[in-house]
């Protein structure tokens, strides 16, 4: 069973929106800070966010500040991303996964349990 299962990637338009549904099937969500990254075609994995157990703390990358939102459901283990104003450099496979290191949010191997992703195609 996949711990974490990705939904709401599409095809949209530059400056349309989407929410990106990240749920847990475990029983840490609660306890465990989650991020969303994001993998472009023939690019490395990147940092888009990420939100503290309780929802208190957020970081974004500077690429999406102001235009995505992450929040969390810790009664539905499930973490979302908002994102508003898509941009053609938006496109790509997002990825949900637990933060378990010590370490900071934007570093990717922080992070395990990752989703298989789901595709954000944005056309401009």
């Amino acid at each position: 069973q996949v711990p974490l299962v990705e939904s709401g990637g599409g095809s949209v338009q530059a400056g349309d929106s989407l929410r990106l549904s990240c749920v847990d099937s475990g029983r840490t969500f609660s306890s465990l800070a989650m991020g969303w990254f994001r993998q472009a075609p023939g690019k490395e994995r990147e940092f888009v966010s990420a939100i503290s157990p309780s929802g208190g703390n957020t970081a974004y990358a500077d690429s999406v500040k102001g235009r995505f939102t992450i929040s969390r459901d810790n009664a539905k283990k499930t973490v979302y991303l908002q994102m508003h104003s898509l941009k053609s450099e938006d496109t790509g496979d997002y990825y949900c996964a637990m933060h378990i290191g010590m370490g900071s949010y934007f570093d990717l191997g922080q992070y395990a349990l990752w989703g298989q992703g789901t595709q954000v195609t944005v056309s401009s």
